[in-house]
């Protein structure tokens, strides 16, 4: 199911996995929510995951308390990091990266053609954080909406810059949760508000060739587009997938520790967290709260951006 969320860099992949050193900066500027310290029951209480995701069983953690940005990070905030270290990020080194079939914007010499297994992926050349669509698109036009093209070796350089962390997968999760004890969303049980409002920026329609755009969104929307959570927290499910610091194992849950799990000391790849704006219930409603996915540290996509945690 990975390829449905956010396609794997192929085995000839980024030229390196290595996250080149990066000085930090004074050029970050986060608009942060505190997380005080508690404990919450973490995994999916309604057992409607995907067993080889490995959202069971349900365990309580403690946590101490945190600093997480109120959104993920944006292109405007990405690009002061790009201006201050001349950074290129992997999709940029490497030439090409995945973009959805209906957001293509580009010449059709730069279109690639489709990811294998996943035909909706389509791999174009010069498709990069500043390119999100292809060459004839533009992320300064988009400058609240999340930055998409970062591998998981991009955001650790960023971190690297403005001093901060990625969080870890239970530091998300206790986060996405707002203050509700094993909820299925980050707002409630119901996917819907009153009088049908959309909470989260998902699919709408049939996958992956008819989106209605009920939510008013057919790619990224700019961040704060829908209500926070109960801390205060916005987008924590759909928009854009979300790099955790955790290597990802399916069967973690059943030996993590009781507090400040850091995640297993190696996996097939990173934890992603949140779904997109691909996410859709006939095929990964990864949107829950609970839901956890994963992808190799190189890849990058147009769903997918991150946030940080004060380190």
């Amino acid at each position: 199911m990975a390829a449905c969320c956010t396609p794997a860099r192929g085995p000839s992949g980024a030229p390196s996995g290595a996250v080149p050193p990066v000085l930090p900066g004074s050029g970050a500027h986060h608009e942060q929510v505190l997380i005080g310290p508690g404990s919450f029951l973490m995994g999916d209480a309604f057992n409607e995951g995907y067993a080889s995701d490995g959202e069971l069983p349900v365990h309580r953690v403690g946590l101490d308390a945190f600093s997480i940005d109120a959104t993920a990070v944006t292109n405007t905030q990405f690009a002061r990091f790009i201006d201050a270290t001349g950074y290129r990020t992997e999709a940029q080194v490497y030439g090409s990266s995945a973009v959805f079939h209906l957001l293509v914007n580009a010449p059709a010499r730069d279109v690639l053609g489709p990811v294998p297994g996943a035909g909706w992926w389509i791999t174009v050349r010069g498709a990069d954080w500043a390119h999100p669509f292809g060459a004839n698109s533009a992320a300064a036009e988009l400058p609240d909406h999340p930055v998409v093209h970062v591998s998981h070796n991009d955001a650790l350089a960023y971190c690297a810059w403005s001093g901060r962390l990625l969080p870890t997968e239970a530091q998300w999760e206790y986060a996405a949760r707002g203050g509700l004890e094993s909820a299925r969303y980050a707002w409630g049980d119901e996917l819907l508000g009153p009088g049908g409002e959309h909470r989260a920026n998902i699919w709408q329609g049939t996958f992956p060739t008819i989106n209605t755009t009920a939510d008013g969104f057919l790619g990224t929307a700019p961040v704060r587009s829908f209500a926070a959570n109960g801390y205060g927290l916005y987008e924590m499910a759909g928009n854009v997938w979300e790099w955790c610091g955790d290597w990802f194992l399916p069967r973690y849950y059943a030996r993590s520790g009781p507090d400040n799990p850091p995640g297993p000391p190696f996996g097939t790849g990173r934890v992603m967290r949140g779904g997109s704006y691909l996410c859709h219930d006939s095929y990964c409603n990864r949107y829950r709260v609970a839901a956890r996915s994963s992808n190799t540290p190189d890849s990058s996509s147009g769903n997918c951006g991150f946030r940080t945690v004060a380190a």
